[in-house]
């Protein structure tokens, strides 16, 4: 069934690994059109309702929800009855079937690319790293894309992202910063990392997967995308390289420059992690790292800092999953797909 439709393509990864650039470097493409991390399978589908059909007014309320998410951001959303008129249109091409909710996504995201000139949509959420059989089984014409990243460099981007709130680089809500700055800790942040790559690592070998190492768009940036856009069914565009320069938990955003920029490529090295964190996130990923090609520090941190850390590891994991409950829409199953059956 490969080839039978223009691809569905997905971007998936760790939190922090370069989905974002990624999805800006294939939204360069004529062809393509790059989404907002739209968290479909994780906030508004579960496995349990893969084949429930909906009714016609709840299928309408999704594809109106998943446009709010895309128009208006998903920490800014508005009323999505304002999407009322386009989600019956997306409806309608359903062609009066009672649609699943797996229908409803794939035909939202081939209207809304269409809206933007562009035939092949790309969805670039990290969070479907643990919904990658889901995609390949319910879109046969699915391309999944799996970015990888040093664990280490992911740690130093997830320990500053949230106070890009209160330096003005990003306009994220008050209690979206508060949330990212709970939700780091070395060693949980470490294990979600693993999770992920374990996750992607299950699909390395499919037909339908690629997966990409961060190091190597940067170092190599034509010839690796050269490869995707093979991957993907699409000939190579030189406008895919003049991306962006955006989302970085250091710098922020600077309008005009553009290109791919390495400058956030070892950034752990110079001093974005004490000795506690390396040595702390290197005991976690030791496994995947070397899998991967990433060398360890072998560093050697005070017994102490390494125990002040571990004690304050379980207050801050009561209080990210906390905060995240309510993003979630099946809690056991996203906990079950990181930690117990993870990917499959």
């Amino acid at each position: 069934m490969i080839g039978a439709r223009t691809p569905l393509v997905f971007v998936a990864g760790s939190s922090r690994s370069g989905t974002t650039m990624m999805g800006h470097i294939l939204g360069m493409h004529s062809r393509i059109f790059m989404f907002r991390e739209l968290h479909f399978f994780e906030r508004l589908w579960a496995a349990r309702d893969r084949n429930r059909e909906l009714t016609y007014d709840t299928a309408v309320t999704l594809a109106a929800h998943l446009m709010s998410i895309q128009r208006d951001g998903i920490l800014f959303q508005g009323n999505p009855r304002r999407f009322t008129s386009h989600a019956r249109t997306i409806i309608a091409a359903l062609l009066s079937k009672a649609p699943t909710a797996a229908e409803v996504f794939r035909e939202f995201l081939r209207y809304e690319a269409g809206q933007q000139g562009k035939d092949i949509p790309c969805d670039q959420t990290p969070r479907n790293v643990f919904y990658v059989r889901d995609i390949l089984e319910l879109y046969p014409e699915a391309r999944v894309v799996l970015m990888v990243r040093d664990p280490r460099d992911v740690l130093a981007s997830q320990k500053t992202k949230w106070a890009m709130r209160f330096k003005g680089l990003n306009d994220d809500p008050v209690s979206e910063a508060l949330r990212l700055k709970i939700n780091y800790h070395p060693v949980t942040t470490s294990l979600l990392w693993r999770a992920a790559v374990d996750a992607g690592d299950k699909w390395a070998n499919h037909a339908q997967v690629h997966p990409v190492r961060f190091e190597d768009v940067v170092a190599s940036p034509e010839a690796t995308i050269r490869r995707l856009c093979h991957f993907v069914g699409v000939p190579f565009e030189p406008a895919m390289l003049d991306i962006p320069q955006v989302n970085s938990s250091f710098v922020g955003t600077t309008p005009t420059a553009r290109g791919i920029s390495g400058h956030a490529s070892g950034r752990w090295r110079r001093g974005g992690l004490t000795r506690t964190e390396i040595y702390l996130c290197e005991h976690v990923t030791g496994h995947q790292m070397r899998r991967h090609g990433y060398a360890p520090a072998q560093v050697v941190p005070s017994s102490a800092s390494v125990a002040l850390s571990l004690v304050t590891m379980p207050l801050k994991a009561v209080g990210a999953f906390a905060l995240n409950l309510s993003k979630i829409k099946n809690m056991p199953e996203a906990i079950r797909r990181r930690f117990v059956q993870t990917g499959t």
